[in-house]
């Protein structure tokens, strides 16, 4: 337990510091087991509450995790190290597959819908105590909510998918409860959970999503919140189905005081249509506590952080109460782009995910053609089941071929890679799969499952 490492000091401030300083240096390695509180608290000569108030510390900066009697443990990789700071160097002659970024080719000109916020701008500017949301994106996002099948609710515009998840579950949730979350699934979020002091429980899911039993046994083990990714999953791609859906509605039926959070990052880049879990198909609820969330990212580009959110009126208002005291808005200059581009884009976001379908079917079709299993059904990732992840990496390196190892997504589930076909023309699909065949050590025949 801890080995030769000495912690020290009198103050919980202190006592967490020398910890998090051990575990930085590499001196306190992941697993590893604190002393339980009443013993470090003697051989510190402090009270047992200043050890609980720095353990409390801990958790909460992601850096251990608790779990009851069995004690606290230095967390698998603490949070202060972001997934998404594991990069792999691109050499000038390879392919970067890794980002996860839309094609830049296939955004939609800004220039056009800055104009027109521009102009509202310099008609009226916006000041302090003005309205925080702009009428017609919130009269926009309802009616693409209505038609869609989602309840009514309280919108909300907050920046980006991850801004607003990061502000509902700081609001509902207390350090310590535990989150039912897709895995593989979202490196960022699986990093802000922690972050949080929050504790991941994970969610198996194949290619319609998120699988029944798997979300049954997270709720019997006592998860005060899910979230699910209906389409577009980072990184396999999944969607749900209407069957797939109405199973997870039947679980989650069962336990109407979860909080559930849909994430659906993909609106305007994707072709399946979208399947509700809050509401049932004429609107019944199915949860007490409930958001679906809508960025612009993927659809217009990164640069636009801005998502709206529907939900409860309660989850909403904390949401929203909480975003006051920070940022206190979205800038309503950005909120009047993203919806001229959503009154205009309906033909091209068709076109749009025409494309993306396209580049993944030719990926998916070459790598069958070589026996090799990948996953891929809407989105712009592909992700291929492989034993060596780092292996497999290096050696497409070598290919002139640059993809992510799973381990940015992945809590408990199998190693695979991520690969970013947004802008992979189907012509250069064979030639990849042939060199991931050669990589894998893969032969001829469909074997794919998808």
């Amino acid at each position: 337990m801890l080995g030769d490492y000495p912690i020290k000091g009198r103050r919980a401030s202190d006592i967490a510091a020398g910890i998090e300083a051990g575990v930085s240096a590499g001196h306190l390695t992941p697993g590893e087991a604190l002393p339980p509180l009443r013993e470090l608290a003697e051989r510190l000569g402090v009270n047992p509450n200043t050890v609980a108030a720095a353990y409390r510390l801990l958790r909460d900066r992601g850096v251990i995790e608790t779990a009851g009697r069995k004690g606290s443990r230095i967390r698998p990789r603490p949070a202060v190290t972001p997934r998404d700071q594991i990069r792999i160097p691109v050499p000038p002659h390879a392919r970067d597959l890794s980002t996860g970024n839309p094609d830049p080719a296939l955004l939609p000109a800004l220039g056009p819908a800055l104009a027109v916020a521009a102009a509202a701008a310099d008609r009226a500017p916006v000041l302090y105590g003005d309205p925080s949301a702009d009428p017609g994106l919130l009269e926009l996002a309802r009616a693409s909510f209505r038609a869609d099948g989602v309840r009514e609710g309280t919108l909300a515009v907050a920046s980006g998918s991850l801004d607003t998840v990061e502000r509902i579950l700081a609001t509902v949730l207390r350090p310590g409860d535990r989150v039912a979350v897709e895995d593989p699934g979202w490196g960022s979020l699986l990093d802000l959970l922690p972050a949080l002091g929050l504790r991941p429980v994970s969610l198996r899911l194949d290619d319609e999503g998120p699988l029944p039993d798997s979300l049954a046994a997270a709720l019997a083990a006592g998860v005060r919140a899910v979230i699910v990714t209906g389409r577009a999953q980072n990184p396999t791609g999944a969607a749900l189905t209407p069957r797939r859906a109405a199973a997870l509605r039947a679980v989650l039926a069962a336990h109407p005081d979860v909080l559930l959070i849909e994430d659906d990052h993909g609106h305007g880049m994707v072709d399946q249509p979208y399947q509700p879990l809050a509401g049932g198909p004429a609107g019944e609820p199915v949860v007490t506590r409930w958001v679906v969330v809508r960025s612009a990212a993927k659809a217009y580009g990164p640069d636009l952080r801005l998502s709206v959110a529907i939900g409860d009126e309660d989850t909403v208002g904390r949401l929203l109460g909480r975003q006051r005291l920070g940022a206190g808005w979205v800038s309503l200059l950005l909120q009047r782009t993203v919806a001229e581009l959503w009154r205009t884009d309906a033909a091209p976001a068709r076109r749009v995910a025409a494309a993306y379908r396209a580049r993944r079917d030719a990926l998916l079709g070459a790598l069958a053609a070589h026996g090799i299993e990948a996953h891929g059904v809407s989105g712009v990732n592909v992700w291929v089941p492989v034993q060596d992840e780092s292996g497999a990496v290096a050696a497409l390196v070598q290919y002139g071929w640059v993809v992510s190892p799973g381990a940015r997504f992945r809590q408990h589930s199998p190693p695979g890679l991520r690969l970013t076909v947004a802008d992979l023309a189907p012509e250069d699909a064979p030639r990849l799969a042939a060199d991931l065949a050669a990589v894998l050590g893969a032969r001829g025949g469909d074997t794919r499952r998808v």
